[in-house]
């Protein structure tokens, strides 16, 4: 009892650390265009890390970290062991990574570090290849698709600007497709989607409860009425509003921040209590307790800052301004509410990344620091082997005087 309670403190203290190590990813740009200082800026995205509680429902994504390693080899004391030892790991990376301003991955540290320890005990028999396979995948595709979205988005910004009926007639179509949209996510019968979808990412996102597509629409439909009177605003105008739109777009990723780490915590606690005691607990039924503390523990992480981070994010990879910060944080929520539906764990660090590179690139490729990118490029590529290594030795250590 007392190895559990010890994990589920690391636990705890490892989201904390990721929220105040991650914060860089929620405020990072809205700082840099002095759309709210530091102190407001920690309690916007805070806040926000936590109304994530009531909007992600299915735990998708923990569930997914729990399966890293499989239970049937790993599992009891030894399972409380190899968690144990991919925590401290992910916790000294993380502090690591913090002190030196490098804006790595929370959860490939984390990912790294449980799939390490279990190699360590059992061998590569002993984990799970597909949520592996899945996540080293998504160290080049989150970055890859928050780039792109965030490209089209910014030149859809930029052609409203422009005189005449055509940008107007396309923002009327978005605007009526978004409305189609949450017309059926609020009135088709979930017993009927099948009939009207047969791709099973359509169902998902058509489905009604699933709450954060109709937000990320309402998000989207506040953003196409906008468009619509662009090109009557003189550039003053517009930067007035496009730093208030950043508040909502800064709110969204924070919601899918929250949202996406804290699950990665909530899997591993789970991993833990069904080790402890198999027949009491199943990751069908999450323990009420568990994300409510995980959502709690990253929030207050997130208010605590994280002001070394915020200075490459913000600034070092391209000069931002409210305009690009709305382009990159909607493109980041996107790419984030997409990946979490598909259950699918992925660093909003490089989510944000690659959407800040984005609409960097809309100016012209120069605008882009490439050399801090490929700097950041070697920690992302860096941090779940190393991870894995370190938490493979600790394990060894634990197994070998403690266990």
């Amino acid at each position: 009892m007392t190895l559990l309670i010890v994990i589920i403190a690391l636990a705890l203290i490892f989201d904390y650390i990721n929220g105040f190590h991650d914060a860089a990813n929620s405020i990072a740009t809205i700082v840099s265009t002095k759309v709210l200082t530091p102190g407001q800026a920690v309690v916007w995205a805070a806040l926000f890390n936590f109304v994530a509680f009531f909007i992600f429902k299915d735990h998708g994504v923990a569930n997914t970290i729990a399966k890293t390693v499989k239970p049937d080899i790993v599992n009891g004391h030894s399972m409380l062991f190899v968690i144990l030892a991919g925590l401290i790991s992910a916790i000294f990376w993380n502090l690591f990574t913090w002190w030196f301003g490098i804006p790595s991955s929370s959860s490939h540290a984390l990912i790294g570090a449980f799939a390490g320890a279990a190699i360590s005990f059992g061998g590569f028999a002993a984990i799970n290849s597909e949520p592996i396979i899945k996540t080293i995948s998504f160290i080049l595709l989150a970055p890859v698709i928050g780039m792109v979205v965030a490209f089209i988005i910014s030149l859809w910004f930029i052609h409203s600007f422009k005189k005449g009926w055509m940008p107007k007639i396309v923002a009327t179509v978005i605007f009526l497709l978004i409305v189609w949209f949450l017309k059926i996510n609020l009135e088709t019968d979930p017993n009927k989607l099948k009939t009207h979808f047969d791709n099973y990412f359509l169902r998902i996102v058509f489905h009604p409860s699933n709450f954060k597509w109709i937000l990320l629409a309402c998000i989207l439909l506040i953003m196409t009425i906008f468009t619509l009177f662009l090109n009557g605003l003189n550039a003053n105008k517009a930067n007035t509003w496009f730093k208030r739109l950043q508040l909502v777009s800064s709110a969204a990723f924070s919601i899918g921040h929250g949202g996406n780490d804290a699950q990665k915590v909530m899997g591993i606690i789970m991993a833990a209590l069904i080790a402890y005691n198999p027949a009491a607990y199943s990751l069908d039924n999450m323990v009420w307790w568990v994300p409510l503390a995980c959502y709690a523990a990253i929030a207050l992480g997130t208010m605590s800052g994280g002001w070394k981070i915020v200075k490459t994010m913000g600034t070092k990879i391209t000069k931002v301004t409210p305009f690009e910060g709305v382009a990159a944080e909607t493109a980041g929520a996107m790419t984030l509410f997409i990946t979490e539906s598909l259950k699918i764990p992925v660093s909003t660090t490089h989510t944000i990344t690659g959407s800040i590179i984005g609409v960097g690139a809309t100016k012209r490729l120069s605008a882009v620091r490439w050399g801090v990118t490929v700097n950041l490029l070697w920690a992302w590529i860096l941090t779940i082997p190393i991870n894995g290594l370190l938490a493979a030795l600790l394990y060894f250590i634990l197994h070998r005087f403690f266990q």
